[in-house]
């Protein structure tokens, strides 16, 4: 089934950011990878980020922008990223707002227990502003280097 938001417009937002209000609308001529995770300090989530730190030099050479978003406070955003030098802003998405317009936060069942959180999801979005590819459910091995491997097969 193919996701709703690939071609469409990427839903905008304006987010606080471990380096100040990210809006997205600002970052037209760029291309975007947003990637939302649960939180920060999981296992699964340090990797991810610190595979995407370790991409970022490539990413940023290519004109990339890399965002990370969860429902973490700004403060803990900016301890999570000073412990893994990560070199890309995290976004406070509190609310879970911007996270329901991209319908990535969804109710899952841990252990048992059902609770509402985000469903680790990445978006790569065009430089005119267009959803081009969704990845929902990720998996973390080897997602960053599908990303990559995204980025340099399909023009964005």
């Amino acid at each position: 089934m193919e996701d709703a938001l690939i071609g469409q417009e990427a839903p905008d937002f304006t987010l606080p950011g471990t380096d100040g209000p990210v809006h997205l609308k600002e970052l037209r001529g760029k291309v975007v990878v947003l990637y939302f995770y649960p939180r920060d300090n999981t296992p699964g989530c340090t990797t991810e980020a610190c595979d995407f730190r370790d991409a970022y030099r490539d990413l940023n050479e290519e004109g990339v922008v890399v965002l990370g978003v969860s429902t973490d406070s700004l403060a803990s955003h900016q301890k999570f990223r000073a412990k893994h030098q990560l070199p890309f802003p995290l976004l406070s998405d509190e609310d879970a707002e911007v996270a329901k317009r991209y319908g990535v936060y969804k109710q899952k069942n841990m252990y048992g227990k059902v609770a509402w959180g985000i469903e680790r999801s990445t978006f790569l979005i065009d430089s005119e502003g267009i959803v081009r590819k969704a990845y929902r459910k990720v998996r973390v091995p080897g997602h960053v280097d599908r990303i990559r491997t995204e980025l340099h097969r399909v023009r964005l």
